[in-house]
């Protein structure tokens, strides 16, 4: 493979800047384009910062489809739907529930555990080379329960097992030990010591994007709306110039679909609405970021105080922030924790989703120097490292003695 290739990446977000770093590495031309500044107010700016080695289980459950109901119906849920959206969601849900069989979410949890083992390792390699001293933490990850859905719960711990995840049960105690700020609502928990945290996500992000532009790496801020081809390199279309490239890559998360649609790829992409709120001044109330698994919310400790997550919504990129899916925030919060003040930042991200819960990574199925890196769900940032590795890869022509075929946009032709 020619080292001297040009490459363009579409988008700026954690994995667009991942790729692009790692293309570097091997010697190539790159040049990102983003409709907006890197980690303006996207899912890599907005995310719960954590870097999560063990979340190889996703929604794709046995035990998901029983309580999908109970969850819509419930305000403190992890679920909601915006209605007007439903129609345009029903032929991903039905892929989805076809994904929620026995067999179907195993491979799903293989082949995230595949991709998830190398992952902080694939940070590692990056970070040698930026400086990141004061945001990251790493004190693990832990997760609280109460004694409903106790099976849910004993389901992951088992599946976590079988894949050799480090995980600790914890007892009720021991959370207090940790965590001594939250009230007592839990009755159990397990402990992820391999996890890190994001004390600022968007910081990190500026750090390794400046690192590729010292590198010589170039930015544009275009909005990419179309791809052609000369014979069969790529050219990326804004609406009035056009650039030719010998690769191109998009990873422009859930704004992908409309690229991959002109692609002729029917890539069952949709996305899932996240939110978060800070309670700033507050970081000091925990040491680490702290899940409560029965509500589906989280509390993350950062520089810009308690970022707050959580929610899964179901109401593509054109509807606007839900006010009582901030409110369901608002409120776990303060179930969770005492003597938090009023809240601040409300945001709203899209995270891009497949109903199979497994990333595209790898080449286009229709054009060959066409390569996709989407569709991370909750692991965008966690993934984003290992992702730009296997493709810097593949781009090259290299081995990655990893099983890829689970990841080809392939499987859903």
């Amino acid at each position: 493979m020619k080292k001297d290739l040009k490459i363009g990446i579409v988008g700026a977000g954690i994995q667009g800047v991942c790729n692009a770093l790692f293309l570097q590495k091997k010697g190539f031309q790159v040049t990102i384009f983003d409709k907006d500044d890197p980690a303006a107010y996207s899912a890599s700016y907005g995310n719960a910062g954590h870097f999560s080695p063990y979340a190889s289980l996703q929604l794709n459950r046995t035990d998901i489809l029983a309580d999908v109901p109970a969850m819509l119906l419930s305000s403190t849920g992890p679920l909601a739907l915006k209605w007007n959206y439903v129609p345009k969601m029903i032929p991903w849900f039905i892929k989805f529930i076809l994904n929620c069989s026995k067999s179907k979410m195993m491979h799903t949890a293989k082949n995230m555990h595949q991709i998830l083992d190398l992952a902080i390792p694939a940070y590692d390699e990056l970070f040698e080379d930026v400086d990141i001293s004061g945001l990251i933490e790493k004190k693990g990850i832990m997760y609280i329960w109460n004694n409903k859905d106790l099976s849910s719960r004993e389901l992951e711990i088992k599946i976590r097992d079988e894949l050799g995840i480090d995980q600790k049960i914890i007892t009720p105690k021991e959370i207090h030990d940790l965590e001594p700020n939250i009230k007592p609502i839990y009755h159990g928990g397990v402990y992820y010591p391999l996890a890190r945290h994001a004390r600022n996500p968007k910081k990190i992000l500026l750090k390794l994007f400046e690192y590729f532009l010292e590198r010589g790496g170039k930015f544009l801020k275009l909005n990419i709306q179309d791809i052609q081809f000369d014979d069969e390199k790529p050219i990326l279309q804004t609406e009035t110039q056009k650039f030719i490239f010998d690769k191109i890559l998009i990873a422009c998360g859930a704004f992908s679909k409309k690229l991959t649609d002109k692609m002729n790829e029917k890539i069952p992409l949709d996305t899932e609405r996240g939110y978060h709120i800070h309670f700033k001044g507050c970081d000091h109330l925990l040491s680490r970021p702290v899940v409560f698994s029965n509500r589906g919310f989280g509390i993350t400790p950062m520089e810009q105080g308690l970022r707050v997550v959580g929610t899964v919504e179901f109401g593509g990129l054109k509807n606007p922030l839900s006010k009582s899916r901030i409110k369901n925030l608002v409120n776990n919060a303060h179930y969770m924790l005492d003597g938090l003040p009023e809240h601040e930042d409300e945001w709203l991200g899209f995270r891009p989703t497949l109903p199979d819960f497994l990333p595209v990574i790898g080449p286009s199925k229709n054009y060959k120097n066409v390569f996709y890196c989407f569709g991370h769900h909750h692991l965008g940032w966690t993934l984003g490292a290992i992702s730009g590795k296997i493709i810097s890869k593949m781009i090259s022509d290299e081995n990655t003695n990893l099983n890829l075929e689970p990841y080809s946009s392939i499987r859903f032709s």
